[in-house]
């Protein structure tokens, strides 16, 4: 084998000092898009999704509309970034940029 690292060794280790991301999701109990989304997140290796149900508190129902924009659910953030809805974060997960801003976040 040739002299660098071995690309299974470069790419354990910088898995391992990748934190995971802060991510939010606004959502409802039957709402079968912000099932899909989580089942996509989760594929991705998120391992921690923040579940903002509301549908159980309109506080925090008011609090999506004025954040976001949206009144439709799922709503979610990656870090900082209003990614959207469902079809924003499989928009993104198909051109190649739903990886890098998890891993930015």
């Amino acid at each position: 084998m040739g002299r660098g690292k071995p690309a299974h060794r470069s790419s354990f280790f910088s898995a391992v000092s990748t934190p995971m991301p802060h991510v939010q999701m606004y959502c409802t109990a039957l709402c079968p898009y912000c099932v899909m989304a989580e089942k996509l997140l989760t594929h991705k290796g998120v391992t921690s999704i923040e579940k903002i149900r509301i549908d159980l508190d309109l506080a925090e129902r008011d609090a999506m509309i004025h954040r976001t924009g949206c009144r439709t659910v799922p709503q979610i953030y990656i870090g900082q970034t209003h990614v959207g809805g469902f079809d924003d974060l499989a928009a993104l997960d198909r051109q190649g940029l739903l990886d890098p801003l998890l891993d930015n976040a």
